[in-house]
């Protein structure tokens, strides 16, 4: 038995990227996506839905994409049902916008990139539309009614999209309720990023398909936190003038919680500073995290 969870009420807060051309990616995320521009000092902004910033971005003219290094496969924003997701589906195609609609069984979702080649999942659960599950190493994906399922088979989007009605304004704001869902990392070493998830920071053990390079933790929900080794078992953390991720963040109920992970980091002689009532600290693929309070 696990002997130490992390709180349940944690969650996932905003995305940290370093970024080319500001002006760029804030208006792709302002016009394709719909959020709202939260605020903007120098070179730096913060978006989201209206409510805690989902992303903030850093400009850095100079930095440079370097490949084959860990850091963010993707981030996903979490939409509270199937009618919010049509909506922005819909969206994307009336604005002729790339994107991928997949069919994971236990969510519907759709992937894109930004501007500057950064992934985006939007998605939403549909637990009861079947399993998804790992068995010796491998994923075992079937629907309710037991078809066998890829994982990614193509969405329905005649079933989705079926959840609109007439009238309905597909470039509505961004809904408040959006959520970080979860982020994706591409990592180094399977086993290594499970015991700090798992073991050090208390999240529940997940998947791990170890035969195919993937593996993830939860908390009241699954895969809130996942990692690949599709770079490389190995791969190294780019260097500091690199675009993409800066830091993701994970926050805390209150102090309490807080200071019980401190508590864990302390006793597994884990590395971290404490700085502006946040612990900041990286995992074993040299990914940057920042835990604190809400």
């Amino acid at each position: 038995m696990q002997d130490f969870l992390i709180h349940p009420e944690t969650q996932l807060g905003y995305v940290h990227y370093t970024v080319r051309d500001l002006d760029t990616q804030i208006d792709f995320y302002v016009q394709t996506l719909g959020m709202q521009l939260h605020w903007r000092r120098g070179d730096s902004a913060g978006l989201g839905a209206g409510a805690d910033d989902l992303l903030r971005l850093t400009e850095r003219r100079e930095a440079q994409r370097f490949a084959r290094t860990t850091g963010m496969y993707h981030f996903a924003l979490l939409y509270p049902d199937r009618r919010e997701l049509a909506r922005i589906v819909a969206r994307l195609f009336d604005s002729s916008t790339p994107n991928a609609p997949t069919d994971h069984v236990i969510s519907k979702t759709t992937y894109l990139d930004d501007p500057e080649g950064n992934t985006i999942e939007l998605y939403c659960y549909s637990l009861e539309d079947g399993s998804f599950e790992t068995v010796d190493g491998n994923w075992v994906v079937s629907y309710a009614d037991g078809r066998p399922s890829t994982g990614r088979d193509p969405l329905d989007l005649q079933a989705l999209f079926s959840h609109l009605v007439e009238g309905d304004d597909l470039y509505t704001p961004m809904p408040e309720s959006i959520q970080i869902g979860h982020v994706h990392i591409h990592g180094n070493d399977l086993a290594g990023q499970m015991h700090f998830y798992n073991e050090i920071l208390g999240f529940k053990r997940g998947n791990f398909a170890d035969k195919i390079g993937f593996a993830d933790v939860e908390l009241e929900r699954p895969h809130v936190i996942a990692w690949n080794t599709w770079v490389g078992a190995g791969a190294e953390a780019p260097p500091d003038n690199s675009l993409g991720i800066r830091y993701y963040t994970i926050f805390q109920p209150n102090q309490q919680a807080l200071d019980s992970i401190r508590g864990r980091l302390d006793e597994a002689e884990w590395a971290y500073e404490e700085l502006d009532e946040q612990l900041r600290l990286a995992d074993p693929a040299g990914v940057r995290l920042r835990i604190g309070l809400q």
